[in-house]
């Protein structure tokens, strides 16, 4: 197990019960925390933003979700001063090469993944978190 915290930021219900229980399963982390508003999140990190214990350690991160989508959020995220570093991995159902791309922009986003997530891409996020640290 790499990770205490892991944030799931996905406003889909079932895709978040799924990655729990994937997450659980897999000892991906310790304690896992999900918001379906990526507003919520960003409160929640802005409130602990100097509290290295209660800040996440990874991020799951959608992109297509209502009132705030994953877009926004990053742009607010790296105006953030987080006292740690949080690895954000973008876990998305868009195909699109533009979103890929834009992604890419994002210094702080690790990878991009296309859902579902599997054990086998729950294991190759594990395996960058290593590799990073």
């Amino acid at each position: 197990m790499k990770n205490k915290l892991t944030y799931i930021i996905d406003d889909d219900k079932l895709t978040v019960k799924l990655m729990s229980i994937l997450i659980s399963k897999n000892k991906f982390c310790e304690e896992i925390q999900s918001y379906n508003n990526a507003q919520h999140a960003l409160e929640e990190l802005k409130k602990n933003e100097f509290d290295k214990v209660i800040l996440p350690d990874a991020i799951l991160l959608d992109l297509n979700m209502p009132i705030m989508d994953g877009w926004q959020f990053l742009d607010e995220f790296i105006e953030l001063s987080l006292k740690k570093e949080i690895f954000i991995f973008i876990m998305t159902s868009s195909i699109d090469p533009a979103d890929i791309e834009k992604a890419k922009e994002y210094q702080i986003v690790k990878d991009y993944i296309e859902k579902p997530i599997t054990a086998k891409k729950l294991d190759a996020i594990c395996k960058l978190i290593g590799e990073i640290n």
